[in-house]
Parts: structure tokens; sequence; C-alpha cells
């Protein structure tokens, strides 16, 4: 063969090879935003257990912005998580307490967005009550893949059920249970990936939420004791102190036993978000591997915030304080601003409104939130106050058995 036809040969298939990676490149640029949403429950932004959390700092709080003001509207599990997958407020969507009924499955927003020409996935805790009796009537709709975490077996550490898809519940009795939802995260990450279409993927892990022993949960006998860290994370944070004031007086002052349970509890809560700071690096490292990190929004927040020891209360939530209504609000993705610290006021009914608006998708009429400022040109009304809604009884927590005795591993 002649030099010239080699080097002509050679040119063709240079041609040809840089053809698929700039289809590739039209491709991504055409191709709308994915999501990528994880939710802790009960975490406090407050009490800073977000300090403790080094890759989720790392990894999507200086990557993008940190809505230092992000609110909830309902200081409470099953209101809060409905009022932010609908963009409504709790006396819009009469869900006021933990007890079904939901009443959104018809309307909500993976039915949205499914329909918008997304695959939807989520992994975790969804709400109370979806159970091992409940989990088919009927099954939640909006998803591509599923893998809930079902009642009474939720909050329990180390023998939780979950139900992938439609297929049976599946116990995983002596596993940890932020393991078990690392690898189920994965997997349904996986499963986006592997489609041209764009993808949510919703992550939402029971940490830090206190431990509730499946067998007497819904009893009188029931507790909601500390939560459990995995084995690697027992021995962290020796001497973590909260930090707090005391200021209601009808209430009695605490006691140093009080306090130093409430102490171990605290730690016991940071120990517990070390499984989702490392589940939250293996997720992004994968987008990264993937190619997809720069076409992704990464999302981090909590369905409420949490008390302990403030105020004089023992731990717990539902209250208008801002211990339990203001959660951490990180996002980082196409267009976000590395670093920033946004002061602007925002809420869970505001998130919806904004995943529509990043996804260049028309906002609904009956939406009460508002996008966040986050895009130039952007339908976001900047707000100067937050209603806070709660209909319902206060459930103390934590094992006050406990008070007084000591915990080596702090």
């Amino acid at each position: 063969m002649k030099l010239s036809s080699i080097v002509a040969l050679s040119g063709l298939l240079a041609v040809s090879e840089a053809l698929p990676q700039q289809q590739i490149l039209q491709r991504n640029v055409a191709k709308k935003p994915n999501f990528l949403f994880i939710m802790t429950d009960d975490q406090d932004l407050q009490l800073n257990s977000t300090a403790y959390t080094p890759h989720i700092l790392s990894l999507i709080k200086e990557k993008g912005t940190d809505f230092a003001n992000h609110f909830v509207t309902t200081a409470l599990c099953c209101p809060s998580r409905v009022s932010l997958w609908t963009g409504r407020q709790a006396h819009n969507t009469n869900v006021t307490d933990v007890r079904p009924p939901w009443g959104f499955n018809d309307n909500w927003f993976p039915v949205w967005f499914q329909d918008a020409g997304y695959n939807t996935y989520y992994t975790g805790k969804l709400m109370n009550a979806h159970s091992l009796s409940t989990y088919n009537k009927p099954f939640p709709k909006g998803f591509n893949g599923s893998d809930f975490l079902l009642d009474p077996h939720t909050y329990s550490y180390y023998n939780s059920t979950y139900q992938r898809n439609r297929e049976p519940p599946k116990n995983y009795a002596g596993h940890y249970t932020t393991d078990v939802i690392t690898e189920k995260a994965l997997g349904l990450l996986d499963e986006a990936l592997e489609s041209d279409r764009p993808f949510f993927v919703a992550v939402s892990p029971v940490a830090p939420h206190s431990n509730i022993d499946p067998n007497t949960m819904g009893t009188a006998a029931s507790i909601m004791s500390e939560p459990i860290p995995a084995p690697r994370h027992r021995h962290l944070f020796q001497g973590v102190k909260r930090t707090g004031v005391s200021w209601v007086s009808n209430l009695a002052l605490q006691n140093q036993t009080v306090i130093d349970y409430e102490d171990h509890y605290y730690r016991q809560r940071l120990r517990a978000l070390q499984g989702v700071d490392e589940l939250v690096e293996k997720l992004v490292s994968r987008l990264e591997e993937s190619g997809e990190i720069d076409n992704t929004y990464i999302i981090y927040t909590s369905d409420n915030g949490f008390h302990i020891g403030q105020h004089r209360m023992p731990p717990g939530k539902t209250t208008g304080f801002e211990e339990d209504i203001r959660v951490p609000f990180f996002i980082r993705g196409p267009g976000i601003p590395e670093g920033k610290t946004e002061d602007s006021v925002s809420t869970h009914i505001d998130l919806v409104p904004t995943f529509f608006e990043l996804a260049g998708l028309p906002l609904r009429d009956d939406f009460d939130g508002t996008p966040l400022p986050i895009k130039r040109q952007s339908a976001s009304i900047s707000h100067e106050h937050v209603t806070v809604e709660f209909w319902g009884t206060a459930v103390l927590e934590g094992d006050f058995s406990k008070i007084g005795k000591a915990f080596p591993a702090d």
C-alpha cells in the first residue's frame, strides 16, 4: 500500500473514531439534566452535624451552593415529605401527622417527572405505615425502579426490611441498614446510567433517626432510643458535646446525668451519619466514573431538623423552633456557583418547583412553592417569611432508662 493511501486511511479512521465522541457531546448538550437527591431523616443543622460529614461538605456543599436559610414547613417526617414531593403546604395536602392516608399516589412528583420523559428511582424510607401489610395496597406509582424500607423495620439499624419493585419484601437482619441502602442506591444509579433518558434518583437513608425495635414499634413498649452506628464508627467523636441555650422557663432544669445522656445521644447521631457520608462519596464517585457528573444536579437535605436539650427539651422534633425546622440544603450541578452561600429564605415546598425549572418544565398552577434562586432567569419569588404548620402530638425520643449510666464508646 502506498504511503499516501496509508495517510488517507489513517485520516479516515481518525474521523470515524471522532464522530461517536462528537455525537456523545452533542447528545449531552441536548439532554435534560439528571438529578441525584439524598435526604436524611431528622438531621439537625443548628447542632452542626454537617461539620462531621467531610464527604458531604467537600463533594456537594463546597462544589455548589449552601442555602443557609432553608426550612421545612412541618417539623415531622410524613407531612414534610408529602409537602416536599407535591410542592404544597400541609393545609393543602391535608397530611398533618405520621398516619395515612397520604392521598398523592396519582398526583405527585415522580409521576409528573416520568410524564416529562425522566426515569425515576427511589430507595430508602418513603413514608411511615409503608409496611409489610400495605406495600402493595397500592404500590407507589411513578418509579422505574424502587427499593423501599418497610415498617415495622424502617427504623431498625440492624433488622431492616426492603421491598424492591414489585417483588416480595426481603429482611436484612444482622446487616447495617445504611450499608444495605448504599448497595441498593448504587444499583439503582447503575440502572439509571444505562439508559439514554435523563434520570432522577432519590436516596433516603433512615440515619440519624432514632432506633426502634421492630418487635415493639407501634406498641406502648416502643422506645425511640439513640441511633446505632456501624462498628467501624463506634469509636469516633469521643468527648464531643452539644452546644445550645436553655431559656424556656416552664421546663425543669436539666441535671448533669440528663446532660451526659443527651451528649451521648448526640454523639451516636454523628456516628450514624458516617455511613451516610460514605454513601454520598460512593454515589458521587460512580457519577464521576460514568461521565455524567457535569450534567447532574446533586442535592443533599433532611426531611426535618431535630433538637437535643435546647430549650430544656428532651430529644425530638415537631416544634416551631429553628432546631426543628431549619435543615441543611446543599446543591451542586450545571450552572450552580461553587462555594457560594445563599442567604435568601427557602423551604421544602420550593424543591419540586425548582426541579421543574432546572429540567426546563413549566411550573404547575397548584404549586405553593416557588423555584429557588438558582438560575439567573428564574421564576423565583423571594420569601420574606416561612409558614410553619403542625397538628398532632409530639413524641419524646430517647431511652431514659440509660440516664446516669456510663457509655464506654464515649
